[in-house]
């Protein structure tokens, strides 16, 4: 499926929504002297998930609003295997792909073959057809602590559950997942802790997560992150053991579990990625506690910026609160946090952001009953 768009207003956040994941500043804007983009965005549960995906296709709206000189076409590929062979199949149509998601960390072969082409991807690094990393200067990889906006929403669940019982739901166990899964954990574990909370994480053995090295994770993964259906299911079984408060990473999957809120009582869901508030409306009531946030929006236009003034260079870049890139929902109005809860995750960005805390992640070699600042 392409959708092709000249320029287009952007569905933006609301200013001032975040603590800790302030706007990304663009490079400095070529105007009439850049050289006219083509850019293409491909996905595998499309650009209107209202999380990940439609915040990389924001970000790239973003930029056109400034050079609708420029066009953007959006390609939804559902078939995950397919998701690499696209982007070979339509390499030579256009020259930027923003590619969200670690199904696309097998292009290596297709960067180095298309040196005069772009690309910025969300969520991975990447690798040649033999395993190899691949960084060349025509590729911008953007991942993220995606285990910090868990902690906070982990942070969030406790401080507020009245069941102390409290649940993440993932899409599929990908690093970014794990992330936020043990992220998640560790806030629960912390609040327990240093708080005084008693909150449980609820896990339903038959949605295990098996990450990509084989090892059962845990936690409740649907297996997909386009399958409402089972999220829906999956929610509903949370619920009734006792969840009460919901973290959900899961795409469009997560819509599943939005509704099974809406249909229970007295059930709050946290946001992912982006602010999820105006998703949580629930006739004259809202579901959402509050939303854990990565910054994928601001870096995507930066780089769209950097790519037509001439100033880009490829990295793998690894962002987290120290760079505005990871965060949560504080504002009021877009949240439903208590005062105290709010001084408490307060204080806890400090700490995170000082390296006092670092919490869990799939790969940084600390658990979640084991990571820096806990003890």
């Amino acid at each position: 499926m392409r959708k092709t768009w000249r320029k287009a207003a952007a569905t933006l956040l609301t200013a001032g929504l975040v603590l800790g994941l302030a706007a990304v500043p663009a490079a400095a804007d070529a105007g009439a002297e850049g050289t006219p983009l083509n850019i293409c965005i491909i996905t595998s549960s499309g650009v209107d998930d209202g999380s990940f995906n439609q915040d990389c296709y924001n970000g790239i709206l973003t930029f056109l609003e400034t050079h609708p000189d420029c066009s953007v076409t959006d390609i939804k590929e559902s078939d995950l295997a397919q998701l690499v062979p696209t982007v070979e199949k339509s390499v030579g149509d256009y020259d930027v792909f923003v590619l969200p998601g670690f199904n696309f960390a097998g292009i290596g072969d297709i960067v180095k073959n298309n040196p005069d082409k772009y690309f910025i991807v969300v969520d991975s690094t990447i690798q040649d057809s033999e395993g190899n990393p691949v960084s060349q200067d025509n590729v911008y990889t953007m991942t993220f602590k995606e285990e910090e906006s868990g902690f906070f929403a982990g942070l969030a669940a406790a401080l507020s559950t009245t069941s102390n019982k409290v649940a993440v739901v993932n899409g599929i166990a990908f690093p970014s997942n794990v992330n936020y899964e043990y992220g998640f954990m560790s806030g629960v574990n912390y609040a327990n802790a240093k708080y005084g909370t008693t909150a449980e994480i609820v896990e339903l053995p038959s949605y295990a997560g098996t990450d990509l090295a084989g090892n059962n994770v845990g936690g409740n993964y649907v297996g997909d992150f386009a399958d409402e259906a089972t999220g829906k299911v999956v929610g509903e079984t949370l619920i009734g053991q006792g969840v009460d408060v919901i973290f959900v990473a899961a795409g469009s999957s997560g819509n599943g579990v939005f509704t099974a809120a809406k249909e229970a009582n007295g059930v709050y869901i946290i946001g992912c990625d982006v602010d999820q508030y105006d998703d949580g409306v629930n006739g004259d009531s809202n579901i959402i506690l509050t939303s854990g946030l990565k910054g994928m929006h601001g870096n995507v236009t930066k780089q769209l910026e950097n790519i037509y003034d001439g100033t880009f260079s490829g990295e793998d870049a690894l962002l987290g609160c120290d760079t505005d890139s990871t965060g949560y929902v504080s504002a009021e109005g877009r949240q439903q946090l208590s005062e105290d809860a709010l001084a408490k995750m307060a204080e806890c960005y400090e700490l995170l952001n000082a390296g006092t805390i670092v919490p869990a992640s799939g790969s940084n070699g600390y658990t979640p009953t084991d990571f820096p600042g806990l003890a």
